[in-house]
């Protein structure tokens, strides 16, 4: 494993399990201090933090609901008195309430923006006074190809991700005369109890079956990709929506009614 993370400090929110959890343990691996951030997972974020000190690394898990600002605020303000800086962040957090259009209640429409979108917008406004006193700062959005194609009974989450990715690009522009990069991963099937509980039922498994490059895609391969898009010698990739999905993005796949509820 490289080192190309040592010194930096990283935020992960949503880091206490799938694809956060996988996040921290490799920014933490290649040398970051990183900021385990959770809303309800206590136990889960105490044993990232736990795995990646007796792995030599240095983490503190720091509760906070990213949906809400000043919630967002508080745990920026933790991480600079735990570390003194922040160089990366990365807005992984996210929830689904898959419903028909005709049956979406507007609460949940509303929820999923609000958690989705909003823990965004709140984790990059809290964070974007600290990242630009850094040298190389790094935002990393956890967005989804839902955001760039349409998936049956997924219109809010998808209109959450397809949000996100043009609050990637405006904010990579904007943020550019400071320093700070913004890119976005778009993760297909991914290998989460989140996306489990999504296609668990009748039909699960073909969705899987069809994706081109056979299988889901695993969390660390997603981690990967984070790491790189937050490594401080990539100076001019910015704004970019980087898909890892095993070409699900390039498939005529629609697919099913999808279960209703789930949380990253």
């Amino acid at each position: 494993m490289s080192a190309i993370h040592t010194g930096r400090v990283a935020l992960v929110t949503g880091g206490s399990g799938g694809i956060g959890r996988a996040v921290c343990h490799r920014l933490a691996a290649e040398g970051a201090i990183v900021a385990v951030n959770y809303f309800r997972g206590e136990q889960a974020a105490k044993e990232v933090v736990t795995e990646i000190e007796n792995n030599g690394g240095k983490a503190v898990a720091i509760q906070g609901d990213i949906s809400s600002y000043s919630a967002a605020e508080s745990v920026v303000e933790q991480v600079l008195e735990f570390a003194g800086k922040l160089d990366i962040l990365v807005n992984n957090s996210g929830i689904t309430r898959n419903e028909l259009i005709m049956k979406m209640s507007e609460s949940d429409w509303l929820e999923v923006m609000r958690v989705n979108f909003g823990g965004v917008f709140n984790g990059t406004r809290a964070a974007c006074g600290a990242l630009a006193q850094s040298d190389g700062a790094a935002i990393v959005n956890i967005s989804s190809v839902m955001g760039e194609r349409a998936w049956f009974g997924a219109s809010s989450y998808a209109a959450s991700k397809a949000a996100i990715n043009s609050f990637t690009r405006a904010s990579a522009l904007e943020f550019a005369r400071f320093g700070i990069r913004v890119n976005a991963v778009l993760p297909g099937f991914v290998e989460t109890e989140m996306i489990a509980d999504v296609l668990s039922g009748d039909g699960g498994d073909s969705v899987i079956g069809q994706v081109p490059i056979s299988g889901a895609t695993t969390v660390d391969e997603v981690a990967d990709l984070v790491s790189y898009l937050a490594a401080p010698g990539n100076r001019h990739l910015s704004g970019a929506l980087v898909p890892v999905d095993g070409m699900v993005a390039g498939t005529l796949l629609t697919g099913k009614p999808l279960k209703k509820t789930a949380r990253r």
